[in-house]
């Protein structure tokens, strides 16, 4: 058996390694670690909790809405009130552009640009990989950038600037929309909708909203080339539905919260269907992290390194849900909900892939570009787009929300008026925890075991596909 260390990685948000124990080209075991501590929990206490609105977007230069809504949302729990109707509007807004330009940036510069690798040369669709998609040179980028600095236009009309805009506050947004800002609104959203037709999907968006199965996937490929069907041809011909399962429990917070209602359920799938989720049942497990043990609810855990920590080989802790280690991003979401196509897939190849997990980000992202158009719709112009709030000097609360790569958690204690403790459970670190106390598997870890790399080890393509079809944001994932 060999031992090998994978990375650093390039193409990834942050630092990671992994471990592998390979056997006759094949990955009997692997430890994902997160290479760096950053502390913003450390940051965060003893500070009044509206600085949590400043501080916890600059966690990530890249899902920084995210970090805010999820600050804004426990920060709204802790007052015990409700956002302006139009403020949970407009934060919606801009929240899905941000995760669709999230959901595209991996696709055409992080997860693409592996089929333009010399390992496949041979392959009859090698030069249009290279042409399309490799690295910096490709074509396909020069396309899609463009496409995403439109998009992100609407960060400049309702929140000001992006990353890090203080706009997003408990009571909704600082901003309020006027019907030219609408206009623009629209417009950028249609002239977005014309490049994922016309590029990504060679399809109408209700084409893609309406696929349910195989079947339909299969009679989207014979209409003709776009960049989605060229990625279900090399996906089949490299049997990327075989490969990288993940745990078989699917996690979901709920996505886009209006105050009765969200677009995206919260719940748990499992091949046995969907069940309820309890926020409760939520623990943190640092047996193999490097911090001292602490209480594993997450209102009562403490952030503290111990760098000399025995058996410790991460920085990220292992969060669970009864103990159970948690998958979670866009595939998670759609199969809580129900999506028709998603769920087919994972029953069919018995859990999530990384087929799987790509189709699932090309689908929710038309969900959303149909649903801030209706958003849009919505806004009520001549009424707020934020309440006033109170938050108590004691309290404790919780915001969970849905970043691109999933299911994002900020829980915050305050005594006295102040910070007592902010915990935060990014994403990544539900996919790329490392073993916990039992000795399980964090997802990732579980769905590296098994996959081939020949003879080229830790340079295999097969491992890269399996880690970035998990879209890691590591700078997210160790605080």
């Amino acid at each position: 058996m060999t031992k090998v260390i994978a990375g650093p990685f390039n193409r990834v948000e942050g630092d990671l390694e992994v471990g592998l124990d390979i056997e006759d080209g094949i990955i009997l075991r692997a430890e994902v670690t997160t290479t760096l501590f950053r502390g913003f929990e450390k940051i965060l206490g003893g500070r009044p909790p509206m600085d949590a609105l400043v501080i916890a977007p600059r966690i990530c230069g890249i899902c920084s809405v995210s970090q805010s809504i999820a600050a804004a949302s426990a920060l709204r729990a802790l007052a015990g009130g409700r956002a302006a109707p139009n403020g949970y509007l407009a934060a919606n807004l801009a929240h899905a552009a941000e995760n669709i330009a999230d959901h595209l940036t991996h696709f055409y510069l992080f997860f693409m640009p592996d089929f333009a690798r010399a390992e496949y040369a041979d392959y009859e669709w090698f030069e249009r990989a290279a042409a399309r998609f490799k690295a910096v040179s490709g074509e396909a980028s020069a396309q899609y950038l463009p496409a995403r600095r439109r998009l992100l236009e609407i960060m400049g009309i309702i929140a000001g600037k992006w990353p890090h805009s203080l706009a997003f506050q408990p009571g909704g947004v600082t901003k309020a929309i006027d019907i030219g800002e609408r206009i623009r609104l629209a417009a950028i959203l249609a002239d977005f909708q014309v490049f994922l037709e016309q590029t990504l999907f060679g399809a109408s968006l209700d084409d893609i909203l309406s696929l349910e199965s195989e079947d339909d996937l299969e009679a989207l490929r014979a209409k003709g080339n776009s960049d989605f069907r060229f990625f279900l041809d090399v996906a089949d011909d490299l049997a990327l539905r075989a490969l990288g399962k993940g745990p078989g429990q699917l996690l979901s917070y709920g996505a886009y919260h209006e105050a009765e209602e969200s677009l995206l359920p919260a719940g748990i799938a499992t091949l046995e269907g969907v069940r309820a989720f309890d926020a409760n049942a939520i623990s943190e497990d640092v047996a193999s992290s490097w911090f001292e043990d602490t209480s594993k609810n997450p209102f009562e855990a403490e952030t503290s390194p111990d760098v000399k920590k025995d058996g410790a080989y991460s920085w990220a802790k292992s969060p669970r849900i009864d103990l159970e280690p948690m998958e979670t991003g866009a595939a998670a979401r759609l199969a809580v909900a129900g999506h028709p196509l998603v769920t087919a897939l994972i029953a069919r190849d018995g859990g999530t892939s990384v087929r799987t997990r790509v189709i699932a980000r090309v689908v929710e992202t038309a969900i959303l570009v149909h649903s801030m158009q209706g958003w849009l719709r919505r806004m009520r112009l001549k009424e707020a787009f934020s309440s006033h709030f109170s938050i108590p000097d004691e309290a404790a609360a919780a915001g969970l929300v849905e970043a691109a790569r999933g299911s994002l958690g900020h829980w915050v204690q305050l005594r006295k008026g102040q910070i007592q403790r902010y915990q935060i459970i990014a994403p990544t670190t539900w996919n790329f925890s490392p073993r916990d106390e039992r000795g399980i598997a964090g997802p990732l870890e579980q769905a590296l075991v098994g996959v081939e790399t020949g003879a080229l080890g830790a340079k295999s393509a097969a491992l890269q596909h399996v880690i970035r079809s998990f879209d890691p944001c590591m700078v997210c994932t160790a605080h």
